[in-house]
């Protein structure tokens, strides 16, 4: 049989290629990436109003593939373009809300919090990824850690967006109940940030962190896996979805350290509940437990779903 060619296209940002490229790996695809920008005029104007065309792109591509995966706000209207293009030649998927008419798509795949529905639409619990448990397994040893007796923490820093400001107020808040509820005597914290942690925000972590416990003080997707494998806790900053949902696929207690929002967070509450409904998170607070859940892995879940209709749609 031969393999099949996908196109991924997103915006570049890291939680938007490892939901594409968690889909395409899931779905056995060939594929490759296509970094989606739009003329600084389009990219102020949100996707229902914009007109259904390459030209808004400031660089064209060349799509040889039969499946497009796209992810992001920028990426809608390139894809429904290229749907447009070559018709039922192409099975597009688009991965989030896209805000406009789901008809444009042969498939979605949403996260429950976003509340959409339709006939093409599958829902996941939490954001899907690229991150497998073959993969943190064999990055173990990649962290060469003395810790003796004491537990793994695992503490992910993700960074600033439109509902969190990570104030040096917020961000001293977090760190220090960190460091006063994991005492170094018990415990050793590995630190990693991620491609939205500020420099200052890094530098905070290690002079609050580095003389009794691991800062990685760059992005290190192998640091990450490690440390995921070797943890006995997780502890995710409330801020990235993307990366509670990744930290679920390992089984181990999560813990979400809360900020306050600068604005209402409806979507991000729905995704809170759900995952201590769920039993794989909880608010970070004053005490420390043990627990353990199914772990997480809805991308291989859906995977099978979304074959089976792409072969009823003649693709494969």
């Amino acid at each position: 049989m031969l393999e099949l060619k996908a196109l991924l296209l997103t915006q570049g940002m890291h939680g938007m290629i490892s939901q594409a490229e968690g889909l395409a790996k899931a779905l056995k695809l060939n594929f490759k990436h296509q970094k989606i920008e739009l003329k600084p005029v389009w990219n102020l104007i949100p996707p229902m109003l914009t007109p259904i065309s390459e030209n808004l792109l400031t660089e064209k591509f060349v799509c040889d593939c039969r499946i497009v995966i796209s992810c992001g706000r920028k990426s809608v209207i390139p894809s429904i373009a290229l749907k447009k293009r070559f018709g039922n030649e192409i099975f597009n998927i688009h991965i989030q809300d896209p805000k406009v008419s789901l008809k444009h798509f042969d498939q979605i795949i949403s996260p429950e919090h976003d509340c959409i529905k339709g006939e093409n639409v599958l829902t996941t619990r939490g954001s899907i990824h690229y991150l497998t448990k073959k993969e943190i397994i064999e990055n173990t040893k990649y962290l060469k850690l003395e810790k003796g007796k004491k537990k793994i923490v695992s503490f992910i820093i993700g960074g600033p967006n439109k509902y969190y400001n990570y104030s040096n107020e917020q961000i001293d808040y977090v760190f220090n109940k960190i460091k006063t509820l994991f005492t170094p005597d018990k415990f050793k914290i590995i630190v990693i940030p991620s491609y939205r942690t500020p420099e200052q925000i890094i530098k905070k972590a290690y002079n609050t962190f580095s003389i009794n416990h691991y800062v990685v003080k760059k992005i290190d997707k192998n640091a990450y896996l490690s440390s995921l494998s070797q943890a006995d806790y997780i502890i995710v900053t409330c801020d990235s979805t993307s990366m509670i949902s990744e930290a679920a696929v390992t089984g181990k207690p999560v813990y979400m350290a809360m900020m306050k929002p600068r604005k209402s967070i409806k979507r991000f509450e729905s995704f809170y509940n759900k995952f201590k409904e769920l039993g794989i998170a909880r608010e970070l607070t004053d005490s420390i437990d043990n627990w353990s859940y199914d772990k997480l892995d809805e991308v291989n879940r859906i995977a099978p779903l979304i074959r089976e209709k792409m072969k009823k749609n003649g693709i494969i």
